[in-house]
């Protein structure tokens, strides 16, 4: 008779959509700050478990070996962490990465810029190199190269860019993931005293001239589908150069999944190709 091995934690995940959209309304992420971030681990779930390093004086995990990629993950700012972000990171590396998931200080505890400063931190330490996120993360990314970071490119997943109501898109019901009263609630917490005019509220508003090359990803149903639409124009008209992936439905976040949507591991598969030709070509000159 053969003995069966013990089934791996990771054996739990969603494996098809459907199984996923049943997880995500199971999983609601809601109540005080520490509720939410136990709800956002039991949704994101099992993880694998990667090395842990120190940079800019933040610990990071880190998984890979090749071009370097620090992400930094989604959450509202309130949420989310490096551990909750590993299945998407180890998918990246699997493309010939080296991924740091940076951890930055969370609201309400610590409130903006306490996390662009932890940003910093990573970034000057980390050398000229490709940075990016999803969401709040991908908002990180964004004005940290703002504000003065030294990238080499930008991979951002439905990043938060526009609280000012320009976009056309975050009154929908159509998102699994997401809503507006959650996401400006969260805004709330995280940038207390920043109208949504400030563009570090909404890095749409901010300078965009002179950015590193951006890559956007994002899904068809999502709230947040304007934000990356209206920076991929503006960034257009600002002559940058800027890519932009729309994926139809699926949900906000959904790179999070990778092995049970392909169309988020196809994302990540576009992202670690940006960043590898990138770092190639910084290598070549």
């Amino acid at each position: 008779m053969t003995e069966r091995s013990p089934a791996s934690p990771l054996d739990r995940r969603p494996k098809t959509e459907a199984e996923l959209r049943d997880h995500i309304a199971a999983c609601p992420v809601s109540g005080n700050p520490q509720q939410m971030r136990h709800a956002f681990a039991t949704l994101a779930g099992p993880q694998p478990r990667l090395s842990e390093i120190t940079r800019g004086g933040r610990r990071c995990l880190v998984v890979g070996e090749g071009p370097e990629l620090v992400w930094f993950h989604g959450g509202g700012y309130v949420f989310g962490a490096p551990e909750t972000h590993a299945t998407l990171a180890t998918a990246l590396a699997a493309h010939g990465l080296r991924v740091v998931l940076p951890e930055y200080r969370l609201s309400p505890e610590d409130p903006w810029p306490a996390m662009l400063e932890d940003a910093h931190a990573v970034l000057s330490d980390s050398g000229p190199v490709v940075a990016g996120g999803d969401s709040a993360g991908g908002h990180l990314a964004l004005v940290a190269a703002q504000t003065g970071a030294d990238l080499r490119g930008l991979a951002l997943v439905s990043p938060n860019t526009d609280r000012s109501g320009a976009s056309q898109t975050r009154g929908r019901d159509s998102d699994a993931m997401n809503d507006d009263a959650s996401d400006a609630a969260l805004a709330r917490q995280a940038m207390p005293d920043r109208s949504g005019k400030d563009p570090a509220a909404s890095p749409l508003l901010g300078k965009l001239a002179g950015l590193p090359p951006v890559h956007l990803e994002a899904v068809g149903a999502e709230i947040l589908l304007d934000d990356s639409l209206l920076l991929a124009r503006a960034m257009a008209l600002a002559d940058c150069e800027v890519s932009l992936h729309v994926t139809p439905g699926l949900m906000h976040m959904h790179t999070l999944w990778p092995e049970c949507l392909p169309e988020g591991a196809a994302s990540l598969a576009r992202i670690a190709a940006f960043a590898r030709r990138l770092s190639g070509a910084a290598q070549a000159g």
